[in-house]
């Protein structure tokens, strides 16, 4: 991006541009300004002059809330880039997925309209089962959080991804406003939730509608330039080890033969522990047994290490080996994560804990401070327990009772 123009380089034009957004200029004006200009740039220039303007300091926020403007002003530029991509790529799945969950999110918004409370019953199961496929796919988000944004991320395409994931939490708040006001009127046929939720299903339609606009035509070719085919036959898999939607096969792989397998082509010599030794086999087997989800962070806040559970509760994926723990998490609680881990490393505490419900049921997060014999920290291990069953435990089971 060497091109100059009146002097000036034209990342740093753009970059102005979109200060002058920042600063309440009008968008048409600028277009028409720059309209030369904005027709040679392409997704991957915007992606790196947003990344750009964040390490100089504009919010993040304000990124997001200009977002939709600056990509309007861009908006003959991006819709020459439309990627071609070939059956099966994970960039085609999640554009045909995109296309599906419009459709219901157009399915919501036409069914909010045609309430009519004598017609109740069957208005109830056509919503239902719109919602259940909007339920459904979360799926769709978690790929791209767990097996996506990973690899842009490993290429220095940071900001962009933490945009989309902001967005994702935005969905998912919408999401879950829709579901609380179907149940509502599904108690209590009320009509002030009738009005909420019509109002809710337009802003989640509009809001997919851009969101997925900027995907397809900004994120998703900045990803096909940076991540090479190698990287997407692995983004392929672990797509399909977290699973699809929508009546899509999900073609999850079996956790413990595959750490089993991996244990094999290991050194055959014992692992020596304090209180014994344990073949890398027996190791990794034992690990991914453990009724509980671990993952290991090293003492840099780099992921090292994560067990492969029967029945995970939180997604994991090869990608997330050597990210960041602070891009694991959603931008909202990176903060706390800092916090947790700064208290860590400063010996200021051990242990942190939450507790929350997710899909239903009730979920242990405690979060240890791993320390050497020494004292010296090592890093963290977050453990996650479902816990739904343990809390209606009364009285005793002792071993003795137990029946074959």
């Amino acid at each position: 991006m060497s091109e100059l123009i009146g002097g000036k380089d034209k990342k740093e034009i753009l970059k102005e541009l979109i200060r002058r957004l920042h600063e309440g200029g009008e968008v048409e004006e600028l277009k028409k300004q720059f309209k030369q200009l904005i027709q040679q740039t392409t997704p991957a220039e915007i992606a790196q002059i947003e990344e750009e303007l964040i390490k100089e300091g504009m919010p993040r926020e304000e990124i997001h809330r200009l977002c939709d403007i600056h990509l309007e002003a861009f908006r003959e530029s991006v819709e020459k880039d439309i990627p071609e991509l070939e059956a099966g790529h994970p960039l085609g799945i999640l554009m045909d997925e995109h296309r599906i969950l419009l459709d219901f999110a157009g399915r919501l918004r036409e069914l909010t309209g045609r309430w009519e409370p004598e017609n109740r019953e069957n208005w109830i199961r056509e919503m239902s089962k719109v919602l259940e496929h909007l339920r459904d796919s979360e799926s769709h988000y978690l790929r791209e959080e767990n097996a996506l944004f990973p690899y842009l991320e490993k290429h220095g395409v940071t900001e962009p991804p933490s945009i989309m994931w902001m967005e994702h939490d935005t969905i998912r708040s919408m999401k879950k406003e829709v579901f609380a006001l179907f149940e509502r009127i599904r108690s209590e046929g009320s009509d002030e939730a009738m009005a909420k939720l019509s109002q809710i299903a337009e802003g989640l339609l509009n809001f997919l509608s851009s969101h997925f606009y900027k995907e397809n035509r900004v994120l998703f070719p900045t990803a096909l330039k940076v991540i090479s085919s190698e990287e997407w036959q692995e983004i392929k898999t672990q797509f399909d080890e977290i699973g699809y939607f929508y009546g899509k096969k999900h073609t999850v792989g079996k956790p413990v033969e595959r750490g089993a397998e991996k244990a094999k082509r290991s050194p055959t010599g014992e692992v020596k522990l304090g209180m014994g030794s344990l073949t890398p086999e027996e190791l990794e087997a034992m690990l991914n047994t453990l009724p509980v989800d671990i993952t290991f962070v090293g003492s840099d806040d780099r992921v090292k290490y994560f067990n492969l559970a029967p029945d995970r509760i939180f997604v994991r994926t090869k990608g997330v080996i050597g990210r960041t723990v602070q891009k694991c998490h959603p931008q909202k609680s990176v903060d706390v994560v800092e916090r947790i881990l700064r208290d860590f490393k400063s010996g200021k505490r051990d242990v942190a804990e939450f507790w929350l419900r997710v899909r239903g049921r009730m979920v242990h997060i405690r979060y240890f401070a791993v320390r050497s014999s020494e004292g010296k920290y090592l890093g963290t291990l977050e453990v996650t327990q479902d816990i739904t069953e343990i809390q209606k435990l009364t009285g005793e089971k002792r071993i003795y009772d137990f029946e074959g």
